[in-house]
């Protein structure tokens, strides 16, 4: 009988790795490990394929991923993705932050598909980033590919930096929100979309 074993495959730029495995194996040097122990021996090469997964966003195009999906469609009425699931480094610590982002649009004679607003969440949360920033860049990125008549993004998040090191508040979350068009103007149609992201 043939044995068949699980097989883990990932891509990774070799001398990306070989150059963050250095780093990696001077940091821990200086933090006051001894990084020829054996639990320590491929940390610094584990360390970089996570980083380098950790921040993939760097690598995709957002626009892209929605133009990959973009078909003509007449519908006019609010589309909801609720609760995408999203993972990001703080730029300010390299500590994580994670929650969940809402995003809604109204097309004007185009809609993509849903899983791509999904990937565009996560195309900029795998990036080093700010909050604020992430809501605003997801919001844009639909507006400029869709020419919706509004986009509104609205992200909840827990982030480690205020959590494990400072201020050291395990509960709290933060909340951003940007909004374009109809979800901008028209006070219903945010409070439309606001009753449905509850």
């Amino acid at each position: 009988m043939k044995n068949t074993r699980f097989e883990k495959t990932e891509q990774f730029d070799h001398a990306t790795v070989e150059a963050l495995k250095e780093q990696y194996k001077n940091i821990l040097s200086l933090l006051g490990e001894e990084v020829d122990r054996d639990g320590l021996l491929k940390t610094p090469e584990r360390i970089a394929k996570s980083m380098l997964f950790l921040t993939q966003g760097y690598g995709q195009n957002p626009i892209e991923i929605i133009n990959s999906a973009k078909f003509k469609e007449e519908y006019r009425q609010i589309v909801l993705v609720k609760d995408i699931e999203l993972y990001s480094l703080c730029e300010h610590h390299m500590l994580p932050f994670f929650g969940k982002a809402h995003v809604a649009y109204i097309p004007n004679g185009y809609i993509t598909g849903l899983s791509k607003i999904a990937r565009v969440v996560d195309a900029f949360a795998r990036r080093l980033q700010v909050q604020e920033r992430l809501t605003v860049q997801i919001r844009d990125c639909l507006q400029e590919a869709l020419h919706p008549l509004g986009v509104a993004v609205v992200i909840e998040a827990a982030h480690m930096c205020m959590q494990i090191r400072g201020v050291q508040k395990q509960n709290s979350i933060t909340t951003t929100s940007a909004f374009t068009g109809a979800f901008m103007k028209d006070p219903r149609t945010r409070e439309e979309f606001m009753h449905l992201i509850v």
